[in-house]
């Protein structure tokens, strides 16, 4: 910048960062490391355009615009999600709320609605409470009747209730129920070897981690009949349950993470390239601009690929579950049966999350297009 030239107070964007010092600040993040305020140097603040102030490109407008969009779609996915009613809630109240888009990235930033409603589900009583509806959804009455019933009564009591029913009141019940089932004669048919094998398949080939681990508790050493029909009539759905919280959860977070980076790396694009505009070392301005939208590209392309990765792993849920109905369906024994529903429920439920990862690798695809086209304006 030439000497006594002074940035005009009109412009859109104030240079807060350099491109370097801004990927290096939210080094990490795709991974899944949250950005960490501190890296950003003391008295550095996004500056708020002013009514009067010139507006950025049309073309820097549009991927603002899209990132915005994607930023709101994301919220949306996680209220309408079956994840814990602490995060739904916030969710909505962020996406109805008077400010529009600046609701939606107050909500995802750093410390925002989102991490405390995260920092809620921490919370012991939170925990117990989602324990209690858990079992509710995935102990069927008509076999553990007592488990079941023990569950709706904590849900329905106090604080210390449910946490009675966690610690101790879930395993008596189960003691209960199992009780009850071993004094029916009906009961006591043995397990049959194929439906014992296909268990075994489960603990090394089903794509949830929650499954398969419910699966191999379920045939551990010292086991009988009737926890491989626990495992048939609540175990293995309790897995899926977890498996499918797990995965709304890990991925409502990382792409969260990847929204605060993407706000930070456009405004740095932004704002390289309104500087280009004044520059007096054009070259410098340029190579800054340039760095700044392939920032942008890497970040886009990253999160592409981990959304396709994403969308192959809901496929595969999808098409388990799939197997899963079919078999139930076509099974004569009540111990098959009783898993039907909620095999066509987890098949649809993961069909849904195959095509909403399919939904956000095209809007990170869309993001990694604009970057390329930044890229290409301010080469000249």
């Amino acid at each position: 910048m030439g000497a006594g030239h002074r940035p005009s107070p009109r412009r859109t964007f104030r240079t807060v960062l350099t491109v370097s010092t801004l990927v290096a600040a939210v080094a990490g993040t795709v991974a899944g490391t949250a950005v960490d305020a501190r890296a950003v140097p003391a008295g550095h603040v996004l500056a708020q355009a002013s009514p009067d102030t010139p507006q950025p490109s049309e073309e820097v407008r549009a991927a603002l615009a899209a990132a915005a969009a994607g930023a709101r779609e994301q919220v949306r996915r996680v209220a309408l999600s079956s994840l814990p009613a602490e995060l739904r809630t916030s969710a909505w109240n962020a996406l109805r709320h008077t400010s529009g888009d600046a609701a939606i990235t107050a909500w995802l930033a750093p410390g925002g609605g989102y991490d405390a409603a995260r920092q809620r589900l921490r919370d012991t009583r939170t925990r117990n409470r989602l324990f209690c509806e858990r079992v509710v959804r995935t102990h069927p009455a008509s076999f553990a009747p007592q488990t079941r019933a023990a569950a709706e009564r904590a849900l329905k009591g106090t604080d210390a209730e449910r946490a009675a029913f966690v610690k101790t009141g879930y395993a008596q019940a189960q003691l209960s129920d199992r009780a009850v089932r071993e004094a029916v004669a009906e009961e006591q048919r043995a397990v049959l070897e194929r439906d014992r094998e296909f268990v075994r398949t489960l603990v090394v080939r089903d794509p949830g981690e929650q499954v398969r681990v419910s699966a191999q508790w379920a045939l551990r050493p010292g086991t009988t009949d009737e926890d491989v029909r626990e495992f048939y009539a609540y175990g293995w759905m309790t897995g899926a349950a977890l498996d499918l919280e797990g995965y709304q959860l890990r991925t409502s977070e990382s792409e969260a993470l990847r929204h605060r980076t993407l706000t930070l790396l456009l405004e740095a694009a932004a704002e390289a390239e309104d500087a280009l505009r004044t520059a007096s070392d054009v070259a410098a301005a340029r190579a800054e601009a340039e760095r700044a939208w392939q920032a942008v590209a890497r970040h886009a392309g990253d999160a592409g690929t981990a959304w396709q990765a994403e969308r192959e792993h809901a496929a595969r849920q999808a098409e388990t579950w799939r197997g899963v109905q079919e078999l139930a369906q076509g099974a004569a024994e009540e111990m098959w049966k009783s898993i039907a529903g909620a095999a066509g429920a987890n098949r649809q439920s993961w069909s849904q999350e195959e095509q909403a990862a399919g939904g956000v690798a095209a809007f990170w695809q869309e993001i990694l297009r604009q970057a390329g086209d930044g890229e290409t304006r301010v080469r000249g």
